[in-house]
């Protein structure tokens, strides 16, 4: 078997300049109010205001910006619950490149309507009856299309990092970083970041507490598959990391912590009244997992990267009701 080769900082450094002029330099923002209850100061990077509405783009663009001219007028083809599907429907439209993006039934019908809206020919399956990876790799072997999927490829872990590069160019050094967890995209390219710029800070992973593959995988020291869990963080339903995921996660990350859907709905509401952001239930898990655990945390210099905002508005007033 060939031993893959991981990304390290340098393609983060090189996917940040790569995307630069598509990608937003989202804005990094602070809480009176949260930096009063942890007795600590606080940073919000700020990827709900991403272009597309999360992070997502960033690893998008950057990957489809490496193809080659025989790979771009063939097409992309991806799977996923919602935010990837429209970062690489966006980031192909922009860049002239048909995109298929195969989506759950269930999917979030912003996420749905936002994708066929930038131009994504979208296909759907059963998340939990039907293999989505399988189904990627039909229509790109049929098609003669490159498959890129959420997290699992070294491209879009490199774009995924520049959120962190960012939120630590503009802070300094980090004493603590959250990053939400699902197929672990986001967390390995930020501990990536992170471990070069802020040698010293320790980083957690967060995941929805239904949805714990990540945690078991990292006590094990194996990639452990779970059943699709049920939790309203849907960009978090993933049911194992990645071969390029996992050992970063591995060699880079502190700890993985899990939250449930009861706090992430409170943070939800605290975000929404206090901060005035919309951030869907996902992009919560590292503000919840950081105030549990705010004792701690006191004095420090924490990182929290809120990963996206794309809710369904109908949805996020029965979470604010609640």
């Amino acid at each position: 078997m060939t031993e893959l080769k991981l990304p390290c900082y340098a393609d983060v450094a090189a996917a940040a300049e790569r995307i630069e002029g598509y990608a937003n330099r989202t804005p990094v923002m602070t809480s009176r109010t949260v930096n009063e209850e942890f007795g600590a100061e606080v940073f919000f990077k700020c990827e709900n205001l991403q272009r597309m509405g999360a992070f997502k783009f960033r690893g998008a663009m950057n990957a489809l910006r490496q193809f080659t001219p025989e790979q771009r007028a063939a097409g992309v083809v991806t799977f996923s619950s919602g935010n990837h599907a429209q970062a690489i429907a966006l980031a192909a439209k922009l860049l002239g490149i048909p995109a298929t993006i195969v989506m759950p039934h269930d999917a979030p019908a912003a996420k749905v309507a936002a994708t066929k809206g930038y131009g994504g020919n979208v296909i759907v399956y059963n998340r939990y009856t039907e293999d989505r990876e399988q189904i990627g790799r039909d229509l790109a072997a049929k098609h003669g299309l490159t498959l890129i999927p959420p997290y699992d490829h070294p491209h879009v872990i490199a774009g995924q990092g520049t959120a962190a590069k960012e939120l630590i160019e503009e802070t300094g050094p980090l004493d603590a970083l959250f990053v939400c967890l699902g197929g672990g995209g986001l967390l390995s390219g930020s501990a990536l970041a992170t471990r070069h710029l802020s040698p010293d800070c320790l980083i957690y992973g967060v995941e929805p507490q239904a949805g714990n593959d990540g945690q078991q995988s990292f006590r094990s020291g194996s990639i452990v598959h779970i059943d699709t869990p049920k939790t309203i963080a849907d960009g978090a339903q993933t049911q194992h990391l990645g071969n390029y995921t996992f050992p970063l996660i591995q060699k880079h990350v502190t700890d993985i912590l899990t939250v449930t859907d009861e706090e992430l709905i409170a943070s939800m509401k605290f975000i929404a009244e206090r901060m005035k952001l919309v951030v869907e239930p996902t992009g919560c898990l590292g503000f919840a997992a950081a105030r549990a655990k705010k004792r701690e945390l006191a004095g420090k210099k924490v990182g929290i990267i809120i990963s996206g905002g794309n809710v369904d508005i109908s949805r996020f007033s029965e979470f604010l009701a609640m």
